[in-house]
C-alpha cells in the first residue's frame, strides 16, 4: 500500500513537476490544503471521477485516517502540498502516522515558493564574492524556534536569508536583523503569492520593511528575502563567477593565459 505526497509548486498550475502532474492525473483520491494550493491546478490535472478532499479544516488524525481508508480500498491516493513538501510542509507527522498504518509513502518534490520568489525579483541568492550561503528560516511567533536558531543569531552570518511564515512579524524581523548588525539600508524583497495571478513584489529595506508591508496590505502568503544579493541594482556591479571566467581552468575547459 502506498500514498504519494506531491509538491504542487508555488502556485502557477504549470509549475508542478511532470511526475507530480502525472500522478495527480491518475489519482482516484486527492487530498489538498485548499487554503494554500491552487484549485485551478487541481482542476486542470485531475480526472473527472476523482474524489477531492479539502483538508484546510481537518486536524492531523482526521486527515490521515481518511487517506489511509482510501489507500486500503485500493485507490491511488495523493496528498498535494504547496511548494516543496520538505520545507515547512508538516509532512513528518503525516508520514509517521501513515507508517503506523502500514502505508508506504513516496514524496514527489516540487518548486519551492522561495525559488519562485527569487525568480520574481530576478535574484541569484548566492552571488560570488558577496554571499555563498542561504539560510531558510522563519521568525519566532506563536510557535517557538530552537534556542540556537533565533533569527538574530542566524543573521550574524550576514548571508542571504529566506524567511517563511513571517509576514505578520515584519517588525520582529527588522529588529532582529538590526540587532545582528545589519544596516538599515540592506535590501529586502517581499513576494506575496509568487507565481499566482495576484502576485505582489515589494522592494524594501531592513529599516522600512514593516511599513512597506503594511502599506501594501501583505500579512500572509509571503516570502521575505533579505541581504545584499537582493540589491535591485546588483546587475550593474560587476560580480562574476569563476565558472565562466576565461582565465579559470576546470574539468571542461582550459583557462586562457
Amino acid at each position: 500500500m502506498k500514498l504519494y505526497i506531491i509538491g504542487a509548486g508555488p502556485g502557477a498550475p504549470d509549475l508542478i513537476t511532470v511526475r507530480g502532474a502525472e500522478l495527480l492525473a491518475a489519482a482516484d483520491a486527492i487530498f489538498y490544503t485548499d487554503s494554500l494550493v491552487s484549485e485551478e491546478l487541481i482542476e486542470r490535472y485531475r480526472k473527472p471521477e476523482a474524489e477531492v478532499f479539502h483538508t484546510a479544516g481537518m486536524h492531523l488524525e482526521q486527515m490521515v485516517a481518511m487517506m489511509a481508508d482510501k489507500v486500503r480500498q485500493g485507490r491511488l491516493v495523493v496528498r498535494v502540498h504547496t511548494g516543496d513538501p520538505s520545507i515547512y510542509g508538516a509532512t513528518l507527522e503525516q508520514i509517521a502516522l501513515l507508517k503506523e498504518e502500514g502505508i508506504e509513502v513516496e514524496i514527489v518534490p516540487g518548486v519551492s515558493s522561495a525559488f519562485a520568489a527569487a525568480a520574481a525579483v530576478q535574484a541569484e541568492l548566492t552571488v560570488p564574492e558577496l554571499t555563498q550561503t542561504v539560510i531558510f528560516t522563519r521568525a519566532e511567533g506563536r510557535t517557538p524556534v530552537p534556542p540556537r536558531e533565533k533569527l538574530q543569531e542566524l543573521a550574524q552570518h550576514h548571508c542571504t536569508l529566506v524567511l517563511f511564515l513571517s509576514a505578520t512579524l515584519a517588525k520582529k524581523v527588522s529588529a532582529a536583523l538590526l540587532d545582528a548588525g545589519w544596516s538599515g539600508d540592506t535590501p529586502v524583497a517581499v513576494v506575496y503569492k509568487a507565481t499566482w495571478p495576484d502576485e505582489v513584489v515589494i522592494r524594501s529595506t531592513v529599516a522600512t520593511l514593516a511599513e512597506d508591508m503594511r502599506r501594501h496590505g501583505v500579512t500572509k502568503h509571503a516570502i521575505i528575502l533579505a541581504g545584499w544579493a537582493l540589491d535591485p541594482h546588483i546587475h550593474g556591479q560587476g560580480y562574476r563567477s569563476k565558472l565562466y571566467d576565461r582565465t579559470f581552468t576546470h574539468g571542461y575547459r582550459k583557462g586562457e593565459a
